[in-house]
């Protein structure tokens, strides 16, 4: 693989992350900017290096996705926190995002450049809109031990 694409895939990757990562940063969130940053552009790296070094033998890049995919989950579960006075669980979308974030960071490594664009734009519609609409809809995530608040 020439040095420019290798650059354009890895930039992507880390770019990609920084965007979502930005989302999570603004609302206060755990993990933000630098550490989606740093894990679309740590998957883009291992999926660019795995193409590389597994020549025609795709099946040995998509263990190394799998691998890539099941370890993120770790990570992922860290940024997720249990309020042991509410009784309620944070952290679930931002854990989502990282989850997210890798996959965008293989398929930027991979040089999937439509399916990471579509990815980019529904994920931000998702995390940009999605908590509007949750509260213009007054719909709080799952918590089993409160009872509903009424409409205001």
């Amino acid at each position: 693989m020439e040095t420019l694409q290798i650059l354009l895939r890895l930039c992507a990757a880390t770019l990609v992350g920084c965007l979502i990562g930005l989302d999570r940063e603004l609302h206060g969130k755990p993990a933000g900017m630098r550490t989606h940053g740093l894990v679309a552009l740590g998957a883009a790296l291992i999926t660019v290096a795995s193409l590389d070094l597994a020549g025609p033998d795709h099946a040995a890049v998509l263990r190394t996705v799998q691998g890539i995919m099941a370890g993120i989950g770790f990570l992922g579960g860290g940024v997720i926190l249990r309020d042991e006075s509410h009784q309620s669980i944070h952290g679930l979308t931002t854990a989502a995002s990282v989850w997210v974030v890798a996959a965008l960071g293989i398929a930027c490594g991979a040089g999937q450049w439509l399916t990471s664009a579509i990815a980019i734009a529904i994920t931000l519609v998702l995390l940009i809109l999605g908590e509007k609409l949750e509260q213009k809809l007054r719909l709080k995530p799952f918590d089993p031990g409160s009872p509903p608040k009424p409409p205001a």
